[in-house]
């Protein structure tokens, strides 16, 4: 569990209470870097991790959001046992058969992920906060 709380002060969310959501983005929606939270704040976030205690495995975890010209978007998470470049290739795929489904035009994708290397135990954490301000 240690390692998992440690994913998230490294990304940032470590001193407040995620809020699981499904993947949607709002009709104009913007993207901004995290702002300051008090500790304890309730956060919307959809987000993909995985733990390891296998020494010497790759693991990663990876976020996808794709925004259309004309409607909502779509946020795909993804996390695995592989090195980050197959978990940005798989978030790819995920957000445009998603929007295809809907019948919804990519306008533009933006993707983060992370990968770790287990020591003796480890985690990758790849998030999306969602807020209005």
């Amino acid at each position: 569990m240690t390692a998992f709380d440690a994913a998230l002060l490294d990304a940032g969310l470590g001193d407040v209470n995620l809020v699981k959501v499904s993947s949607i983005i709002p009709p104009a929606a913007v993207y901004a870097d995290l702002p300051e939270m008090a500790p304890g704040s309730l956060v919307p976030v959809a987000y993909g991790y995985i733990v390891s205690d296998a020494p010497g495995e790759i693991i990663s975890a990876g976020v996808a959001a794709g925004v259309t010209s004309d409607s909502f978007g779509v946020i795909m998470e993804y996390s695995g046992r592989c090195h980050r470049e197959e978990t940005e290739r798989t978030l790819e795929g995920m957000v445009k058969e998603s929007l295809a489904r809907r019948g919804l035009r990519l306008k533009s994708l933006v993707i983060r992920s992370v990968q770790h290397e287990v020591l003796r135990c480890g985690c990758a954490f790849a998030a999306v906060a969602l807020w209005s301000g």
